[in-house]
């Protein structure tokens, strides 16, 4: 029998995504009030809510007064850069070895990327599909695990997109020009210029110099 959806579950998907878009930006306190009242229910299952959204690391609970978005630390942002480039970059390998493989992701990046380039930057969908365009990449790799240890990256890398691309519109452009760069490369099978371009295009928008290959 399925779970039923509960208050407190809807208020923690709402919460989330208030998060994962940044209109909670990391820094900001908020109050169970405040989110009762936006939510149009009782503290009870905001409670709830936000103690599993701290347990998940996203908000930071202080009695009394509310709780903190956590916002996204420069060795946070790095590990995510780094974690993505290596399971991204193995995938793309892995195309090698499935005759068509290559080519059935190939299409799906570039519908992808056409629903990308007709997304308002300032709306969550921007973003979500900034990063649904590196998770079609990991799951035509084939690995099962891989997919989902990457699905939990994609929360953090929408919002690290959002962010950034709150801060400045103008990586918009770049960020549709190195996707489109990146489907070439797929599609020509050249794999070390793919980790290349990747490496550059994640390291450029997300500011991260020192990001390792």
């Amino acid at each position: 029998m399925s779970k039923t959806y509960s208050a407190a579950d809807r208020v923690y998907d709402e919460v989330k995504e208030l998060i994962l878009s940044c209109d909670l930006p990391g820094g900001e306190l908020i109050s169970e009030g405040e989110i009762a009242q936006r939510c149009e229910v009782s503290r009870t299952p905001v409670r709830e809510a936000f103690l599993r959204l701290s347990a998940e690391g996203w908000m930071r609970l202080y009695p009394k007064r509310g709780a903190l978005i956590v916002p996204v630390g420069e060795r946070e942002a790095r590990d995510v850069l780094e974690a993505r480039l290596l399971v991204e970059g193995h995938a793309v390998r892995g195309l090698t070895e499935v005759p068509g493989s290559a080519e059935a992701l190939v299409a799906r990046l570039k519908e992808n990327l056409e629903r990308h380039r007709a997304a308002d930057p300032g709306d969550a969908e921007f973003a979500r599909a900034d990063a649904e365009f590196h998770r079609l990449i990991v799951a035509a790799g084939g690995n099962g695990l891989l997919d989902a240890f990457f699905a939990s990256l994609g929360e953090r890398h929408r919002r690290m997109t959002a962010a950034v691309v709150d801060r400045d519109r103008e990586l918009v452009a770049r960020i549709l020009s190195d996707h489109a760069e990146l489907i070439e490369t797929i599609a020509a099978g050249d794999t070390d210029r793919f980790d290349r371009l990747l490496f550059d295009h994640l390291s450029g928008v997300h500011a991260q110099p020192e990001v390792r290959r």
